[in-house]
Formats: C-alpha cells, sequence, structure tokens
C-alpha cells in the first residue's frame, strides 16, 4: 500500500499537507478518511507485490518472510478496510529448522493519514480486528525427524500460526515524502519518525525498495522480492555486507522463475538448479562492502540469497548439508531503483 491512497487530484498527493493544521485535526478524521478512499483501490495490488518480513525482534535479522499471494478488500459502513488475504511463506526456527508454511487471514483496518513538518504524509492502517482463518505447514526440515517427529509439528505450528498472526497484527505505516521517496514499517510510527534501516542510503536521487537484515542458514536460502520496475531504462542498485564464516551466492531472477522455485522451497523440495538462467549472478563474501548496479527492463524480480551451496562449503562436506554443522550468515542488505548508468 503507498501513499497514493491519499491522492485526490493529478497535482502532487503531498499537496493535501500545506494545510496540515486543519487536516491533522481530530475533528478533520472523517475528511482524511474521504482523501484516502481515492487511494484504497491500489491496496491488494500493493500487497501482493511486496513481502512481510518475519523477526523475533525489532532489532534482529529476519528468520523467514509471508508472501501474500491473493487479497481481496472492501470498505466497510464504518469507513474501516476490510482485508482478506493469503499467501504462502518460510521461517527458520529451532528444533525444526526450516518451516514451510500457507496462512490466510481476515483483517479490519482503522485506516487514516497524518501530514509532518516536512509535509511528509504518514498513512496509518492500525489492525483493529484479525480472523486467522488458516494455517498449514507445507514442510518441516527438521535433520532428526524420526526421534522428534512427535512434538516438533506441534511447537512448529503454534510458533507458525503467532509470528504470522501476530506481524500482521502490528498493522503498518506507509510514508510519502514530499520527494517522492516511500518508505514503510510495522506498527504504528510516530509522526516524524523514520524506520531504522541497516544500510541508511543518503545523497542519492534512487528509489529505496527494501534494507534489511537477514539471517541465512546452511542449506538455505532468502527470496528477497517481489522488485517491481514499473519502466525501462532503470537498474537495481545493490549494497550488501555479509558477516559469517562462508560465502554466499546473489542472483536476480524473473519472478516466474522465482515463484516456481519458491514454492518448492516452501513445500520442501530440494535446492535446485533455476530453470532459466539468472539474470545476475554473484558471490558474496566476508566483510567486504559490496555494491553493483543491475540494469533490467520492466518487470518483477527477486534477489535470491544461497547459502545452499556456497563456493567456500565443497558438495562433499556432507555433515554441514545434513544440518549437523550450521555456517548461517546475516546479509544486511538495500536494493534500491534508479536510472540505468
Amino acid at each position: 500500500m503507498t501513499a497514493a491512497a491519499v491522492s485526490t487530484s493529478s497535482c502532487s498527493p503531498n499537496s493535501v499537507c500545506k494545510f496540515a493544521g486543519p487536516i491533522n485535526d481530530s475533528s478533520n478524521r472523517t475528511l482524511r478518511r474521504s482523501i484516502m478512499s481515492f487511494g484504497l483501490g491500489q491496496f491488494c495490488q500493493q500487497m501482493v507485490a511486496r513481502n512481510a518480513p518475519l523477526k523475533l525482534a525489532a532489532d534482529a535479522p529476519l528468520i523467514g518472510r509471508f508472501y501474500p499471494q491473493h487479497c481481496f478488500q472492501q470498505v466497510l459502513d464504518n469507513g474501516d478496510l476490510w482485508v482478506h488475504l493469503d499467501g504462502i511463506g518460510y521461517a527458520f526456527i529451532n528444533p525444526a529448522r526450516k518451516v514451510g508454511f500457507f496462512s490466510a487471514a481476515t483483517v479490519q483496518y482503522n485506516e487514516d493519514f497524518k501530514c509532518a513538518d516536512d509535509n511528509s504524509i504518514y498513512a496509518y492502517f492500525d489492525t483493529r480486528t484479525i480472523t486467522q482463518s488458516a494455517f498449514d505447514l507445507r514442510s518441516i526440515e527438521q535433520p532428526v525427524a524420526s526421534l522428534v517427529q512427535g512434538w516438533v509439528k506441534p511447537f512448529a505450528d503454534s510458533f507458525g500460526q503467532q509470528m504470522v498472526s501476530g506481524k500482521i497484527a502490528q498493522g503498518f505505516t506507509v510514508i510519502q515524502g514530499d520527494d517522492g521517496s516511500v518508505d514503510f514499517d510495522l506498527g504504528h510510527l510516530a509522526l516524524g519518525t523514520r524506520p531504522i534501516h541497516p544500510m541508511q542510503m543518503h545523497g542519492s536521487n534512487r528509489q529505496l525498495w527494501e534494507s534489511q537484515r537477514t539471517q541465512v542458514h546452511t542449506g538455505e536460502r532468502d527470496y528477497v522480492g517481489p522488485i517491481v520496475i514499473a519502466d525501462s531504462g532503470r537498474a537495481i542498485y545493490l549494497s550488501m555486507q555479509l558477516d559469517g564464516p562462508a560465502t554466499v551466492s546473489v542472483q536476480l531472477v524473473t519472478k516466474i522463475d522465482g515463484d516456481a522455485s519458491l514454492d518448492g522451497y516452501v513445500r520442501g523440495a530440494p535446492n535446485t538448479v533455476l530453470s532459466n538462467a539468472p539474470r545476475f549472478s554473484d558471490v558474496l563474501g566476508y566483510a567486504a562492502p559490496y555494491q553493483r548496479a543491475i540494469p533490467v527492463s520492466s518487470g518483477m524480480y527477486y534477489l535470491v540469497i544461497d547459502n545452499s551451496t556456497p563456493p567456500s562449503v565443497p558438495m562433499s562436506a556432507l555433515p554441514a548439508q545434513l544440518g549437523l554443522i550450521d555456517a548461517a550468515v546475516v546479509v544486511s542488505y538495500a536494493i534500491e531503483i534508479g536510472d540505468a548508468p
């Protein structure tokens, strides 16, 4: 969901903030909702174009992601936004290791927006009610399944339900700057504050798409995306840094190839070679800052961070491949979109 939800005309959406005093007044809640209603038709479109990061604490690296695949919406009589969504995801938890899941939920959002002193629009989607209608485990990757099958599944199922529903229950805030930049974070951000990113980008005319810290365990992957490129003549700019004992591979793939690979990953299929060659492939080494510009055509992409067969771990190293040795790494990254060099 972008801050385009508050656009009322062909002029800049942030023009409404020129009247921030009366707009922000509590007596004008009905007016703000009326303004937001012009852009709420884009809500579901934006929901399925993003992933929801899963982490155990605000300052912890990601342990997985939830990918909305279907979204249905309507505005209720009281002005709230009603949304039903479902999708797939994965998370890494001990002792189950990676678990893949399907989840569906119905959420009622108490939406509103406010204008900051710098004319940035803060669009708030606070969760009023949430009903989790489904949570199904698709795979459990514990390496000693025969010993713990009886209690790992209930543990993983309970943990997964709480993790996904807990993140949805936080609601989210979308910030559109007066320069057109868009930022996003879970929860209700105080007016004037900004999300904390592991790699802060300054002085650039590029759009920051996503910036996170993710933990990728031995034998695992992380699918960052989808990344939406709306125009031709653009490039994806990567800034990355690896903290861990190994190297990992980095690949940029189309959404079609990424979706097929992601579906198999969630279902517990072995990590396999993509059906088509990636648009970009490289190796990320330990500690050294990494920056690349990847020219791309319009479309949707995934950035795949792969620690399943890194160059520093030979395929003959069976203990690591079986999960008995876990060379987990943490990757900090920022993905920006800008004009191709």
